[in-house]
């Protein structure tokens, strides 16, 4: 059945997979790097937390939401300009990067604002008397407590970029989503099909593995 799996084919696949590794890893880590204090910025400005600033929160939830209300495959389009304005050209695995961040920063943000509300509000106070500046809470006391939690929020993050990514392939992207639907669906060779929806899987077990295993070990320190 899998005949038509040539060596050629899984040199296909495989420079299809390190594709997608790529777009799935480098927009994590701009998401992560923007996403993470914009998440802080949220938590900080909220009614009763060290910089309360209701206007500044306001703005911000607005714009965050407007960014996680728009569907992938609509923003995808939707930013080519600004694609075109930053790389030149929005075809290529490393144009899929910028709509990719894009899409993942208000998701990392909402999942980091959500961690740090689970602490309780005693450790703020207690590092107040402690004489820890804003800075001190949220670097020393904050952020080191809801380290698990916020690893756990990337885990998602990457597992969902993932699914973004085969999404961004089929219009462009490369990766496995591209070789999926360009050399599996429209030429109609299955086996090339359920072999990236296979690599695909193994991808999200991979990561999630590697997440929880953090979380655990963070969670025991």
């Amino acid at each position: 059945m899998f005949d038509v799996l040539t060596p050629q084919v899984w040199t296909l696949i495989g420079n299809a997979t390190l594709e997608t590794l790529y777009m799935v890893f480098a927009s994590g880590f701009f998401a992560a790097l923007f996403g993470i204090p914009l998440g802080v910025v949220l938590f900080i400005t909220k009614r009763g937390q060290i910089k309360e600033n209701k206007s500044l929160n306001a703005i911000l939830s607005a714009i965050v939401n407007i960014g996680r209300s728009v569907p992938f495959v609509i923003l995808l389009v939707a930013i080519i300009p600004f694609t075109m304005l930053i790389l030149g050209t929005f075809i290529g695995t490393t144009a899929a990067i910028v709509p990719l961040t894009i899409s993942a920063i208000p998701f990392v943000a909402r999942l980091v604002e959500g961690a740090l509300m689970e602490i309780p509000s005693g450790l703020t106070e207690a590092a107040r008397a402690m004489g820890a500046s804003n800075f001190q809470i949220i670097t020393k006391f904050l952020l080191p407590e809801a380290l698990p939690s916020i690893i756990n929020a990337i885990t998602i993050t990457l597992v969902a970029l993932v699914n973004y990514s085969a999404m961004a392939g089929t219009v462009g992207g490369g990766g496995l989503g591209y070789v999926g639907i360009q050399y599996g669906y429209q030429t109609y060779v299955p086996e090339i099909l359920i072999a990236t929806i296979v690599i695909l899987v193994i991808m999200v077990q991979v990561i999630q593995t590697i997440g929880d295993q953090l979380v655990r070990y963070f969670n025991h320190k």
